[in-house]
């Protein structure tokens, strides 16, 4: 039991995220993060023209900001259990005998679908950082103290957490209204939903089983 203990808080030290608050992912150094979700564009379908136009806007957007950031894909085995779950209860409420045996087979027909193959559900991100030492350069005995530092001890303070927020903000606003210019929707993930997306990036064989406190339930001891 205790060696247990020592590996989950081992493997959080390892961790570079001391904590999540406001929708922004503060990290151990000091900076933070915003994530951003984001909307798919089936390119192939496009037209030649839209096509062109799809990319000579992704050029414009790469060249007018003046920060780095990263573009993620998550691919994760497709769950149908919810959708199945909804299935089942429509079934059950279905007066009309023969869409009862319908909805019964399409059901069978998804899950034998499913079995198959594995079919892979892709989500797209975005990570916005802000630095605020980008011009400073940390000698080796500072790097290596911060790699030391309990998460408690970099805790931003509220003033400056604001200050750096409102920053991050107006580079949040510059990558949406960029990507809306490419017919690619764009949503702040919420504090909520950064949980349970390094929840189910770090668990993934048990993620799909367990469901997420939410955050407003959370008990967090300072």
């Amino acid at each position: 039991m205790s060696k247990k203990k020592k590996i989950k808080v081992a493997t959080q030290e390892f961790l570079d995220i001391a904590e999540i608050k406001e929708n922004i992912i503060v990290l151990k150094d000091g900076t933070i993060r915003a994530l951003l979700l984001i909307s798919s564009i089936n390119f192939a379908l496009k037209s030649e023209d839209e096509q062109n136009a799809i990319i000579s806007a992704y050029v414009s957007f790469l060249n007018n900001i003046s920060f780095p950031v990263q573009i993620v894909i998550q691919s994760r085995k497709f769950n149908i259990e919810g959708y199945l779950a909804d299935l089942k209860v429509k079934a059950r409420e279905q007066i009309n005998e023969l869409l009862k045996i319908q909805t019964n087979e399409y059901m069978n027909y998804v899950q034998e679908l499913v079995s198959m193959g594995n079919i892979m559900n892709k989500r797209f991100f975005i990570s916005i950082p802000y630095n605020p030492l980008t011009d400073k350069h940390k000698n080796f005995l500072q790097s290596l103290r911060e790699s030391f530092v309990p998460r408690d001890l970099v805790k931003l303070k509220h003033r400056k957490f604001q200050r750096y927020k409102k920053e991050i903000e107006l580079r949040i606003d510059s990558v949406m209204s960029a990507l809306a210019s490419i017919g690619v929707k764009s949503a702040v993930m919420d504090t909520q939903s950064i949980i349970e997306l390094f929840y189910n990036t770090y668990n993934p064989s048990t993620s799909p089983q367990e469901k997420m406190t939410d955050i407003k339930n959370l008990r967090i001891k300072e």
